[in-house]
Parts: structure tokens; C-alpha cells; sequence
């Protein structure tokens, strides 16, 4: 078991996707600069309730058991002087258990679980390369700086999962998919109408 901090959100990570966040409370601020100091990353965890912001007397947010460890690709100052950070999806991972330190930083004991082997991207999930080529040339998503290997079926899959606009709880059911053809059909059953 390893024990790392987690980063409750409202929204899922995927390994291979890239979320681009704005950072203004103080224990992920410091988080950030533990990060970068010991080159470390850090789990990215789905809110299932709660708030992500912490507020005095609110108890820890109920978090799903599947996280994705992050680490920090990127960083700007933002507009309005938050830190920006993209961060990229490297591996999945099952929360065992967590607790919350002294500035209330969220710590998790979980279990990291082997990366999934390239599946070949068939004809018959040809429809999801189609979108996410639709899709890429768009500035937001060119921004993310994504690196896809467009064989893999995972990989195609999961960038997509990240990009569209799917709400939170269906995401995470997708990151809780460890086998292709069923994560393709339901991704599927929300691309279909999106290829024609």
C-alpha cells in the first residue's frame, strides 16, 4: 500500500488525458510546490459528495474508490493571478482509505493498479477516431498538448472520455473499466450520434 495526496474534484482524470486547473487554496498550493520540489504527483480523486473547497466545520467529501495519479506537465500564472496547472493521467489506482492532515490536505492509502496493455484500435471503434480528430484541432484542446498513439484503443478512448462533455458520474464509470470492448460500447452508446 502507498500512501499519497489527493486531490478531490468535481470532474475525472483519466490516464493519458490532461485537465488544466487553477489552484488558489493554500494546501494545494503547497501541494503543488511539494510536487515539483520532490518531482513527485499526486491522485486525482472524483467528488461522489461534498466540496471541493474547504470550508470550516464541513466534514472530508465522500470520494469514489478509483483515482487516477496525476502528475504536473505544466504551469502558468492565470489571468487572475491563481497558479494554472495542466496535469496528465499516468495510472489508475484504488483508494483504500483517507484521512485529512493539519491543513486539512486530503491523504490517501491506495493501491496503484497495473497499467493496461495497448489494445489495437479496430474498424469497429473507427467512429471514435473520428470524432477525436474532429475534435483536436479545436484551440482549447490544442492547448492540452495531448500525445496520442492513435492504435491504441485505450488511448483513443480515454482522451475522448476526457474531452467531451460527459457528466462526472458517467466518466467515472468509464474510469472503473478495465476491459476495451465494454469501455468502447459505452463511450459508444455517447459518440454515435457525435460521428454521423
Amino acid at each position: 500500500m502507498t500512501q499519497i495526496p489527493l486531490f478531490p474534484l468535481g470532474t475525472v482524470l483519466f490516464p493519458g488525458g490532461r485537465l488544466q486547473l487553477q489552484i488558489f487554496e493554500q494546501r494545494y498550493l503547497d501541494l503543488v510546490r511539494d510536487s515539483f520540489k520532490n518531482d513527485t504527483g499526486f491522485g486525482m480523486a472524483w467528488i461522489l459528495s461534498g466540496q471541493e473547497v474547504a470550508q470550516p466545520g464541513v466534514e472530508l467529501p465522500s470520494l469514489g474508490i478509483r483515482g487516477t495519479y496525476a502528475r504536473i506537465v505544466d504551469w502558468n500564472p492565470a489571468p487572475s493571478g491563481l497558479l494554472g496547472i495542466t496535469v496528465e493521467g499516468k495510472t489508475s489506482f484504488r483508494i483504500n482509505d483517507c484521512f485529512e492532515k493539519t491543513n486539512r490536505l486530503v491523504m490517501g492509502n491506495i493501491e496503484m493498479l497495473p497499467a493496461l496493455p495497448a489494445e489495437p484500435l479496430t474498424d469497429e471503434w473507427a467512429p471514435m477516431l473520428k470524432v477525436l480528430t474532429k475534435l483536436e484541432p479545436h484551440p482549447p484542446i490544442q492547448r492540452m498538448g495531448l500525445k496520442i498513439d492513435y492504435d491504441d484503443a485505450w488511448q483513443v478512448g480515454r482522451v475522448l472520455a476526457q474531452i467531451l462533455p460527459l457528466e462526472p458520474a458517467f466518466k467515472y464509470e468509464l474510469l472503473e473499466i478495465d476491459d476495451i470492448g465494454q469501455f468502447m460500447e459505452r463511450l459508444g452508446e455517447f459518440v454515435h450520434g457525435l460521428a454521423a
